[in-house]
């Protein structure tokens, strides 16, 4: 090749390379550009996304409507995950945990959570306010007044400014742990606003509750899969606050409000009234119907124009709170046991409603459990039509002696289920008889026993088809094997018809069985088969809960769960085995040991693993040591260090076997302070107690 051509070729090349090098670098220079455009429009939509929910959730001023708020949510959640690199948990799309918890551990509070005194009408309350000024020396106070919200107690800690942890009053000393939960609750902010003189550390304590038209509408949902409506709002909360899996919690549309602190690193207010107000700077939400009393009768009136207003509101109260305002006043005025002396509630009474009993039928439950229920002439109370209440056993029908034809006073008290509180004998009509006690299933005509030392009777027919269809209903419930699609109408087919005898024949259903059935199309047949078929492999607590052994729920069943590991090894558990285990006591493990030894329930289980149900294993405790390497340890009293829950896990990671009750294969009593009776036991035994520092000590060198 001539000279000539291969300098051309030689400069071309580096010519090309360099024209290569400008545009890589061009190209990277975009690429940062792009980059940072991207993060600080991710920062401008997080900015704006608490802007509005300050907006909606502190001051009840939208200036969007949720279709725009939707429209800004989408875009910043497209955003972080084509750029997941910008994703901080305190992003408004990291509300809700990805995966379910495997339990709550336990959080000891700062500050003690004590309780309130109850008061029922103006005397009590201005006895209250005698012991105020007999306290403080002087009737130089006022107070603030606020509506008591009917829900869960719950305390936010925010470190610099960010949620950190969330906890349940529990005791009062030590609650669980329920930040995951909490972090779905969108009127709970996860940033505090910035620039409004936060402290380091500030707890912020409030009521977690459910409005009123969650509350229905998730009580709608619940009936038509079958599932138990919940009593009341509260108790919707509270099993909300508790569900293993965030994401079921943020479908519950939770709400918050704050009304008090906890642990504070630095000063923020002179009185109670201010620091409600920081609290909303802070982007907190605080009721907006607090107000400040000068004296006795200004709180009485205050209180009394509430026991007719609460019907308005959108979430329920059950009474009013009464504070003394100014702080320094509360330190001289202190605190019982507990409760403080510085506040009082003042309970509103029960609504009631007169209406007269039509009829009365007998329910079947899936324990076979026989319940009266009165059939009343419908009747307003508290907003709702009611139709139908409660008589909850035949000792407390017996007790109120209702007859049909009877007038009869109707109660909420609080809560959603309405029930009889009172016969008006008086105006009893002629001929009126006394309600006869079944002898006989109204199910299926079988036997009938009442508990020893209880209230209930029971249908003792185990192929009773209604307590089978009660059974199943449970079995397919969201808390439990959660088998969508699956409502009352189609069961009550199911078990009419025959096809379904017991658990294990969901699992045998196909698709033209279900054709057959009245309102069942060939799709909505086919999401039925679907859903059975993805709750074969439901996690193992959940199976066990859908198993409907008496006395155990869903908290009892994870503990076996994470306990024993496997279905196998629970199902071949002795008695004693099961009443070691902690918070298992002498009657829950009796039941799931009778369970599990009854052939016909065996048979079933049999049948479902046969079927294809494969319960997932709960992930193990990863044991971190082995310094108590097959030791036994109960815990008792209370711990320095520790919340129970949590030197219970201590214990497991070093690879011991925590106990809740005392026995000759006790190796160790850890006590602490109040130790009561387990302490005598472990005495008597001669087994060895041990105090929290040799705990600790052991933990380092290992148990001896």
């Amino acid at each position: 090749m001539p000279s000539w051509i291969r300098w051309f070729f030689s400069r071309s090349i580096l010519h090309l390379t360099g024209l290569a090098k400008c545009a890589g670098t061009a190209y990277k220079l975009a690429v940062m550009a792009m980059a940072k455009d991207v993060k600080k429009r991710i920062e401008q939509l997080r900015a704006e996304i608490r802007k509005h929910d300050y907006l909606y959730y502190v001051l009840s001023q939208p200036e969007i409507t949720d279709r725009q708020y939707d429209k800004l949510f989408v875009e910043l959640k497209a955003l972080e995950q084509a750029n997941p690199q910008f994703i901080t948990p305190d992003s408004p799309t990291q509300r809700v945990s990805g995966r379910p918890l495997e339990g709550f551990t336990t959080v000891r509070h700062a500050v003690p959570m004590l309780s309130m005194d109850n008061t029922y009408n103006a005397d009590e309350l201005r006895a209250f306010d005698e012991r105020v000024a007999k306290g403080l020396g002087s009737r130089d106070f006022d107070y603030v007044v606020e509506l008591k919200i009917d829900g869960v107690a719950i305390n936010l800690r925010y470190e610099d400014g960010t949620l950190a942890t969330a906890a349940t009053r529990g005791d009062g000393e030590v609650g669980d742990d329920v930040t995951a939960n909490v972090r779905t609750i969108k009127a709970i902010p996860l940033v505090l606003l910035a620039g409004r003189e936060i402290p380091a550390v500030l707890e912020v304590r409030g009521e977690v509750y459910m409005p009123t038209h969650s509350f229905v509408e998730l009580n709608r949902l619940r009936t038509e899969a079958g599932e138990p409506a919940f009593a009341n709002p509260r108790n919707a909360a509270a099993g909300s606050l508790k569900l293993l899996d965030a994401r079921i919690t943020a479908e519950r549309n939770l709400a918050f409000f704050a009304y008090s602190i906890g642990e504070l690193s630095g000063p923020l207010a002179e009185n109670h009234y201010q620091t409600l107000q920081r609290f909303k700077r802070f982007g907190l939400p605080v009721n907006p119907n607090i107000k400040k009393a000068g004296d006795i009768d200004e709180v009485i009136n205050i209180c009394i124009s509430w026991s007719e207003k609460r019907l308005d509101l959108g979430y329920q109260i059950d009474g009013m709170v009464i504070k003394v305002n100014r702080f320094d006043q509360r330190d001289v005025l202190g605190a019982t046991g507990r409760a403080h002396r510085w506040c009082i509630s003042y309970k509103f009474p029960a609504e009631q409603a007169e209406t007269i009993v039509e009829s009365i039928d007998v329910q079947v439950g899936k324990s076979g459990i026989l319940t009266p229920v009165a059939n009343l002439t419908p009747v307003q109370l508290s907003g709702t039509t009611v139709k139908r209440a409660s008589l909850h056993n035949f000792d407390e029908l017996n007790r109120l002696d209702v007859r049909c034809g009877d007038t009869v006073v109707i109660e909420k008290a609080g809560e959603i289920i309405p029930q009889v509180v009172e016969v008006k004998k008086q105006a009893r009509p002629a001929g009126a008889v006394h309600f006869k006690v079944p002898e006989q299933c109204p199910n299926c005509g079988g036997k009938v026993k009442k508990d020893e030392d209880g209230v209930y009777i029971r249908c003792l027919n185990p192929d009773c088809l209604g307590q089978l269809k009660e059974r199943l209903k449970y079995f397919a419930g969201r808390g439990q094997m959660d088998i969508e699609n699956l409502g009352d109408a189609l069961i009550e087919q199911l078990v009419d018809t025959g096809l379904v005898k017991n658990f294990a024949d969901l699992y045998k259903l196909q698709k033209p069985d279900l054709i057959e059935l009245e309102r069942m199309a060939e799709k909505s047949a086919g999401n039925v088969i679907e859903a059975i078929e993805k709750s074969k492999t439901r996690p193992l607590w959940r199976l066990v809960t859908a198993l409907g052994i008496r006395h155990i729920g869903g908290q009892s069943a994870q503990i076996l769960a994470e306990h024993f590991g496997s279905l196998e090894a629970l199902m071949k558990s002795d008695q004693e085995t099961l009443e070691s285990i902690d918070q298992i006591g002498p009657k829950m493990a009796e039941s799931i040991y009778e369970y599990f030894r009854a052939p016909q329930n065996r048979a079933v289980i049999e049948n479902l693993l046969a079927a294809g149900v494969k319960p997932q294993r709960p992930k193990p405790v990863t044991r971190r040591t082995d310094k108590l390497a097959g030791k036994t340890i109960v815990v008792t009293g209370i711990l320095q260090n520790f919340a129970r829950q949590q030197a219970e896990y201590t214990i497991r990671q070093a690879g011991g076997r925590p106990a809740s009750s005392v026995s000759k294969k006790t190796d160790f009593l850890l006590a602490g302070k109040e130790p009561g009776s387990k302490l005598e036991k472990a005495k008597k035994l001669g087994v060895k107690v041990i105090n929290e520092k040799q705990f600790l000590q052991m933990l380092d060198k290992g148990a001896s």
